[in-house]
């Protein structure tokens, strides 16, 4: 969806924001392109994509993690998932920036391999050839639309831009940190994926390695298998179906990514200490003691139906201490 917005006399914002049936590995989310008013001015709030800012002419503020910078022209800022931001423009000479915002399975190791980092979201002009970075913001507008097609081919050009943030990155990845490139690569890929019946095969395919490579590098970083943490993950996801839904439990095991319901169940039971009917059974328990202490009741009413359920909450909050967190 194209925006074109008229503000004060000589301000501007073009944005563009991509609809559905994006590609997996990297899409474009937002592009655009704006000239601010004095003052104006976004957040404090929190994206849930990474978006990163260039400043073509004039200058603002950016706030993040208890820091405030100044950034003018040629300074480029990004803003990470998740993290609360404020930026805004000067009162005298307000900034006109271009920007794109995007996430996606490849989005995590695509930064990691720039300057970019949560500590210090910022690479200051002379670094990058600015001219550059501009023109590749206004390619992956230009080829803005509502089809496949433009999709791809704005996650091209994106591809196209982030390789130069790459080829300019002062701090080269090492070798080492490739493998947790490639385990934070299958993770995002498994927390997208997990609720189809995907192996560990799809995952080392898709992460471009041999399945052998995969497990070393889950070893290293995550002390457990990929196949171990594709079973925690969906236990989690079910774990949080149960509690929440009223969904059978075969339903959940489907919803979860598990075909055989015979199988999620003994998955389950193997780390929860008890069966996915156990486990919704004993939640419910504390719910109702939660109720209970919530309602206008004699103290020696409420004393006694605590006793009753003391079991089933010791019980549970041990369960829950269980590795597979929420």
């Amino acid at each position: 969806m194209e925006k074109g917005q008229k503000h004060m006399e000589g301000t501007y914002k073009h944005s563009y924001k991509a609809g559905e049936n994006l590609p997996n590995a990297l899409s474009v989310y937002n592009v655009g392109h704006q000239k601010c008013e004095a003052g104006y001015q976004w957040g404090p709030g929190v994206r849930n994509h990474y978006c990163i800012h260039h400043i073509i002419s004039g200058s603002g503020y950016y706030e993040v993690n208890e820091e405030i910078y100044h950034l003018t022209a040629g300074d480029t800022f990004i803003l990470y998932p998740d993290t609360e931001v404020k930026y805004y423009a000067d009162m005298e000479n307000p900034w006109e920036y271009a920007w794109v915002g995007f996430f996606g399975t490849d989005a995590d190791s695509l930064i990691r391999a720039t300057d970019f980092s949560k500590k210090y979201p910022l690479i200051l002009k002379g670094i990058l050839p600015k001219r550059m970075i501009q023109k590749q913001l206004e390619t992956i507008y230009d080829l803005k639309g509502n089809d496949y097609e433009s999709a791809v081919a704005m996650t091209g050009a994106l591809y196209t831009l982030m390789s130069v943030f790459m080829h300019y990155a002062v701090q080269k990845e090492t070798v080492k940190d490739s493998h947790m490139v490639y385990v934070e690569k299958a993770c995002a890929y498994i927390n997208t994926n997990y609720s189809y019946p995907i192996t560990i095969e799809d995952v080392a395919s898709y992460v471009g390695i041999s399945r052998s490579h995969l497990f070393r590098s889950f070893q290293m970083y995550q002390q457990q298998s990929p196949k171990e943490y594709l079973t925690d993950f969906r236990i989690k996801k079910a774990r949080h179906l149960l509690r929440e839904t009223g969904l059978s439990v075969a339903a959940i095991a489907y919803s979860v990514g598990f075909e055989n319901n015979l199988y999620f169940s003994k998955a389950f039971k193997s780390r929860m200490n008890m069966s996915p009917s156990e486990y919704r059974k004993k939640q419910m328990d504390i719910q109702n003691v939660s109720s209970v202490t919530t309602q206008k009741r004699e103290p020696s009413h409420v004393l006694t139906d605590f006793a009753v359920n003391a079991k089933s909450y010791a019980e549970l909050l041990q369960a829950d201490a269980n590795p597979v967190k929420d």
